[in-house]
């Protein structure tokens, strides 16, 4: 799978309404940790066929954002059934990312 772009357009559908876990990205264009950690949140989704990967750029979707209350960047929410499992904020590796929508 590859990481796709979510606005408030289609969040409900591809976040709320999936039928597996959902990683979202909250990111910025602008953010270096939000750069370094892109490669690895592409490589997972491309590794990855149990969890949905999906990017929201905060500025973009400054409503989505504020609705889950991210306030720092790089934030990772992982949701299931639409409702907010664990969320992480700041740079991590690669390993603590797949721990992280393990559980």
């Amino acid at each position: 799978m590859e990481v796709k772009k979510v606005g408030n357009d289609n969040f409900k559908e591809e976040v709320l309404n999936a039928k597996t876990k959902v990683l979202i990205d909250f990111n910025a264009d602008w953010c270096g940790p939000c750069r370094m950690l892109r490669p690895t949140i592409d490589k997972i989704a491309s590794e990855r066929d149990d969890v949905k990967i999906v990017s929201i750029n905060i500025d973009d979707e400054e409503e989505l954002a504020r609705s889950y209350g991210v306030m720092s960047i790089p934030c990772l929410v992982l949701i299931e059934n639409g409702k907010e499992l664990r969320r992480n904020v700041g740079l991590i590796p690669e390993e603590d990312v797949i721990k992280f929508i393990e559980g």
